[in-house]
């Protein structure tokens, strides 16, 4: 009882004051406490809720982004000419890499790893140690890689066998690759793929937005460790695929093309050609070679100029190739009539105190001979009657200073007259003739067709359609006329004259092919020195341009060869090339020659030989001749290959064409007449193999 009485006594005494003054204090502190706990929830929970839920999501979530496939190019048969195929790469989490790794142990692990993943991907070990210091979440440490290059990162990645302790963050990772299974075919034009997906030259380049395919997201969540777990997905990946291009090119025509162009531009020692293949009646590019080229395959190993498509960048005076045109403007305008006669001045003329010469001095020519023996003088008093504007203003409808408009890049204009003033005398005759402007391969093939198909412009078609990876077109081409150019009759007698330049004393004998009728005109036109501004000596540009069958074409070609050395005549150089590509383009359409002789399958059955009967019913079928060498018995020279003939004593011009009839690639050595080639006389070869000519000039 005693004791219960002091207890009581002290709490109400002055110790039991501090006491409960003590317990206040803690009490308030604690509710402050709890207070500021309570403000600072509110705030995470309700006031700032967003911006904290938000931060959290991206700590939680991560998403990545998807390349989609890029669409494939394909020629007008289906043939694919760039597709994109998945290839192995190998990235690197160097955050997982370097976890839990002590600060006294990182540069040694960091120098062991670096060592060892070098070594699997034979790479220099100090640039793949670089990637890992910066310590990033992804970096990449080589793309497109070996298989047994994945096989050895993943020995590492494991830590399988004697290659070490595991190294972890490898990640073997697909990429998309572009590739273009045909090599070096149409290279100029379809362009390349940069490692980052972006198109970066030619089609590629200007077709990115519809081949590249939408870019989208995938959304995961991370585990504690950091790895990517992915809750979804694409449910057809087609739908973020990139479109898928047809081209109006035919892969066998621009094959036959670009092999006779590179054939034609080694022989004769010239620095680069063109040749556009184009259907007269649709418009659609059958081909577009351009020599020399590239393999897109390997881009880095080519330079800038050897990339670009010269048929549409190249511009160049066409020289006689314009008197085409120059004679239609004066049959349409009136001012000649497809019978008369002009006086030729024998062979020179002044104008503006500047002399026009003829390679054939005459004193009178018909306007069908005027085409056929390429007078400029005729042809600058034809200009020069038509008048500046009217001429000029037939140029410009036949396409000639204007680009036509491709889904390409580079296309040149080309030029026809300087801005802002008429030609004067002088300059309408040269135009007459082809000197003082310039054009492109393809305008000279345009311009041609529109003659071809009875005087109507028609628009180039290279894109025949777009499609998405299901199947469904978005949009295709259709042939368009831009404009009529001349009159139906005056584009079908122009067409009778250019078969002239082929027959007869004709300067593009060179492109006549038996059993058809060829219309064509040939032109050599002199380049312009840089350096004094005048024409260069030495320097030419051979061309010929015209279409087949004449009365009836198919196809229509323009063969431009870039300062040939050996021989600089468009009837020498250009035309077998248009000879060449002509034949095969039309055994390719199922044309053949007149007075083809019918199959006797009966006969060619009793050969002996079962390869040889195969080859000879195969060419029977197609419409050809036998070769030259058939002569000999067809058991001693296998299928596929030719027997070298003797031609020793033959002069140059004779050689080529004979060895490049004979499906050979002729090399030529020297000059004069021919003294030895090898392989010998009597030798068989491979179609297509080299023949290397050894000219001496005759004593």
């Amino acid at each position: 009882m005693t004791e219960s009485i002091v207890v009581t006594s002290e709490l109400h005494g002055p110790r039991g004051r501090y006491i409960r003054l003590r317990i206040g204090i803690l009490c308030g502190l604690l509710a402050m406490a709890l207070g500021l706990i309570v403000t600072a929830g509110f705030d995470l929970m309700v006031t700032r809720s967003g911006q904290w839920r938000e931060l959290a999501e991206r700590q939680r979530q991560r998403r990545s982004n998807i390349q989609p496939k890029r669409g494939t190019l394909y020629d007008r048969n289906g043939t694919a000419l760039a597709v994109s195929v998945e290839v192995p790469s190998v990235s690197l989490d160097a955050v997982e890499l370097l976890k839990d790794v002590p600060p006294e142990r990182l540069a040694a692990v960091v120098r062991d790893a670096a060592t060892r993943i070098a070594a699997a991907l034979s790479l220099d070990p100090a640039g793949v140690e670089k990637k890992l210091l910066q310590k990033r979440r992804f970096a990449w440490i080589k793309r497109r890689v070996s298989a047994e290059e994945v096989e050895a990162i993943r020995q590492l990645s494991a830590g399988a066998g004697s290659s070490g302790a595991r190294i972890r963050g490898l990640s073997i990772d697909g990429e998309g690759h572009r590739y273009y299974p045909r090599r070096e075919l149409a290279a100029s034009l379809l362009g390349f793929v940069a490692p980052d997906g972006q198109g970066k030259d030619g089609l590629e380049l200007a077709m990115n937005a519809d081949l590249q395919g939408q870019n989208d997201q995938l959304a995961g969540l991370r585990d504690r460790a950091g790895r990517l777990l992915f809750a979804d997905a694409v449910e057809d990946d087609r739908a973020l695929a990139g479109h898928d291009i047809t081209l109006s090119i035919d892969q066998g025509i621009q094959f036959a093309a670009e092999a006779e162009l590179a054939a034609a531009t080694k022989t004769f020692e010239a620095t680069g050609g063109a040749v556009v293949v184009v259907d007269p009646y649709s418009g659609e590019l059958l081909a577009l070679a351009s020599f020399p080229g590239y393999n897109p395959n390997d881009y880095s190993f080519s330079d800038v100029a050897t990339r670009r498509s010269r048929g549409l960048t190249d511009t160049f005076e066409p020289g006689s190739s314009m008197k085409i045109f120059t004679i239609a403007a004066g049959l349409a305008s009136g001012v000649i009539t497809p019978t008369q006669e002009l006086f030729c001045e024998k062979g020179i003329m002044k104008v503006d105190n500047v002399f026009i010469r003829d390679t054939h001095p005459a004193e009178m020519l018909t306007i069908p001979k005027i085409m056929s023996l390429s007078s400029n003088i005729c042809a600058a008093k034809i200009g020069l009657a038509v008048g500046s504007e009217r001429l000029y203003e037939t140029l410009r409808r036949f396409g000639f200073g204007q680009v036509a408009g491709l889904p390409v890049t580079g296309e040149s204009s080309g030029t026809l007259r300087p801005r802002g003033r008429s030609w004067v005398d002088v300059e309408t005759a040269a135009a007459s003739f082809g000197q003082g402007i310039s054009v492109t391969a393809l305008q000279l093939a345009m311009g041609v067709s529109a003659i071809a198909n009875g005087g109507e412009l028609m628009e180039p078609v290279l894109l025949r359609r777009v499609s998405t990876a299901t199947g469904q077109v978005i949009r295709s081409a259709a042939s368009r006329v831009r404009r009529r150019v001349v009159p139906r009759h005056v584009a079908l007698q122009v067409a009778e004259m250019m078969i002239g330049v082929t027959e007869g004393q004709g300067t593009g004998v060179e492109a006549a092919l038996e059993g058809f009728d060829v219309a064509g005109k040939t032109a050599t036109a002199q380049k312009t020195d840089p350096a004094t501004g005048r024409y260069s000596e030495n320097k030419f540009v051979a061309s010929f341009i015209g279409f087949v069958p004449a009365r009836n074409p198919a196809v229509a070609i323009a063969v431009v060869v870039d300062e040939p050395m050996v021989d600089h005549a468009g009837g020498n150089v250009a035309a077998p090339i248009f000879r060449r590509v002509a034949k095969m383009a039309l055994e390719y359409k199922g044309l053949v020659p007149r007075g083809t002789q019918r199959i006797n399958v009966a006969e060619l059955s009793k050969r002996a030989d079962p390869a040889a009967r195969t080859y000879e019913l195969l060419r029977a079928q197609r419409g050809l001749e036998p070769a030259v060498q058939r002569v000999v018995n067809a058991e001693q020279v296998a299928p596929g290959s030719v027997l070298i003939p003797d031609m020793t004593g033959w002069p140059m011009r004779d050689v080529v064409k004979q060895t490049a009839d004979l499906g050979l690639v002729p090399t030529v050595h020297g000059s004069g007449l021919l003294t030895r080639q090898v392989p010998s006389p009597g030798q068989s070869s491979l179609m297509g193999a080299v023949v290397d000519l050894y000219f001496q000039p005759a004593s």
